[in-house]
């Protein structure tokens, strides 16, 4: 996500980039047969094989989070969601069919998923038999036991009108998260660090990755739209469906889903990646800055290498903010969001947040600082602030930042996302850089990502890397800069 805060700060360019290839097409590229997870579902009848072992790229260890305990449970490791999902303007209403494939961590008599209090279970099963569950708040429970290590198939029938909740920010370009309507009944959803279980049922914390696939159905010709892939795209009666295919794991706060009249545009990058652009139909000035993201793109693999997933999509919304969520960044539809530094740093994301994500939420600096301090690198490359003003304002700022949220690896869960994650870890990589040396830190930054695909990562994990891999004890370093009260000193 990106930080809103000190809008002077870096200095946006003014330079429009172009995509380096595209063409403006409403119909969905050629369906082709989904790998893994999804040829082992029968579409007509819900039905995976947890056996199959394209579900062994998503097993995970979950972890309670240190910031969010109540969302979550360590006792269920999310493998596969398929997500059969009916979005009806007129009446608000979601319904749904949820299959999950998962493992259970532990021997228990009962389990739990996060599931939003305004939707309604109407059945449950598991491997096909009907199961006793009882809804609490936002807790789904089930009450069927299970054996450690042993995968199961949970299929949930609900419906009901979705509701955002409140984030646990003083940001204002966010204000809750979750499943959101706007005025002409279309939706979005953004979800850090919580809030995906506003509209499915979810185990709603970030070291628990799962492979998904969407069938979205809503009325024409309005689409839906998600991560992944477009495999299909078709007409049923008065409505339009599409399927989606997301071929390697996501965090569940990197998932997205929107309704709503968009025009899909198709582009690729000079590497080779297909792209699209979701803009709402007619919006030919929000089309002309996202086409900005094939050049950014280029560039962010100049630094971290070639781009880590099959496709890379912009979805516009009617958002105050931005998100990086997997393969298909989500996009508020104003000038600021849709700008080149703020495309960049939700695409730096995907290395840094997407590919590697932290565990738990009190290491949320290991995705921001890094994708800050690459887009202030840009924009001093493209007309922006130079880095060195930069960096001196991020030091002015330090203190202050530390005293109101708290250190960034120990901040007040009461402010998520505010400045202290964003500023005070960018300056910090940018004095490592200038203590190991260029060469140096780029090979790491570009090293890390690779050494850890598709997982997750902890404090401690990422502090020990790179003691290990620069021969030197940076733990004092780390722990200075990141769970200190006061700003360190600077080289």
């Amino acid at each position: 996500m990106r930080f809103r805060g000190f809008v002077g700060c870096v200095a946006a360019s003014s330079m429009l980039l172009g995509g380096c290839s595209s063409g403006s097409d409403s119909d969905p590229p050629s369906p082709t047969s989904p790998a893994g997870t999804a040829e082992a579902r029968d579409p007509e009848h819900g039905e995976v094989d947890p056996a199959d072992p394209a579900l062994d790229e998503a097993v995970s260890e979950p972890v309670e989070d240190e910031n969010y305990a109540y969302s979550g449970d360590p006792g269920v490791d999310a493998l596969h969601y398929w997500l059969d999902l009916a979005w009806s303007p007129n009446s608000h209403t979601l319904e749904g069919v949820e299959t999950l494939v998962f493992r259970a961590t532990a021997d228990a008599e009962q389990f739990q998923l996060d599931l939003g209090e305004p939707l309604s279970v109407s059945r449950l099963t598991i491997e096909g038999v009907a199961s006793d569950f009882e809804e609490d708040g936002k807790n789904l429970v089930v009450a069927s036991p299970v054996k450690a290590d042993q995968r199961y198939v949970l299929e949930i029938h609900y419906a009901g009108t979705p509701e955002a909740v409140p984030a646990p920010t003083t940001r204002t370009d966010f204000e809750s998260l979750g499943w959101q309507v706007t005025d002409s009944d279309q939706t979005w959803t953004m979800q850090e660090p919580y809030g995906a279980f506003t509209w499915y049922a979810v185990n709603d914390q970030p070291s628990d990755k799962a492979l998904y696939d969407f069938t979205l159905s809503t009325t024409s010709p309005w689409v839906g739209v998600a991560n992944g892939q477009l495999l299909s795209r078709t007409k049923s009666g008065g409505d339009t469906v599409t399927e989606w295919h997301l071929d390697e794991p996501a965090a569940s706060y990197l998932v997205t889903v929107a309704f709503g009249d968009f025009t899909m545009t198709r582009a690729r990058s000079a590497s080779g990646v297909p792209m699209t652009y979701w803009t709402p139909k007619g919006d030919d000035a929000a089309l002309r800055q996202v086409r900005a993201a094939g050049r950014l793109l280029d560039w962010t693999e100049q630094k971290l290498g070639p781009y880590p997933y099959s496709s890379l999509g912009i979805l516009v919304v009617d958002a105050m903010s931005g998100m990086e969520t997997q393969t298909m960044v989500t996009l508020g539809n104003n000038s600021y969001i849709l700008s080149p530094a703020v495309i960049l740093h939700e695409i730096v994301h995907q290395w840094y947040g997407d590919r590697v994500t932290p565990r738990d939420w009190r290491d949320l600096w290991m995705s921001e600082g890094m994708a800050m301090y690459l887009q202030a690198i840009w924009e001093s490359e493209h007309g922006g602030a130079a880095l060195v003003d930069a960096t001196n304002q991020w030091a002015g700022l330090d203190q202050e930042s530390r005293d109101e949220s708290g250190p960034p690896a120990a901040y007040d869960p009461a402010t998520f996302g505010e400045s202290n994650v964003y500023y005070i870890p960018a300056l910090m990589w940018d004095q490592l850089r200038k203590r190991i040396g260029d060469d140096l830190f780029w090979e790491l930054v570009r090293a890390w990502p690779e050494d850890h695909d598709n997982g997750n990562a902890s404090y401690d994990q990422i502090t020990a890397w790179w003691s290990e891999r620069t021969g030197e004890d940076l733990q004092p370093f780390f722990d200075e800069w990141l769970l200190g009260a006061k700003t360190p000193d600077l080289v």
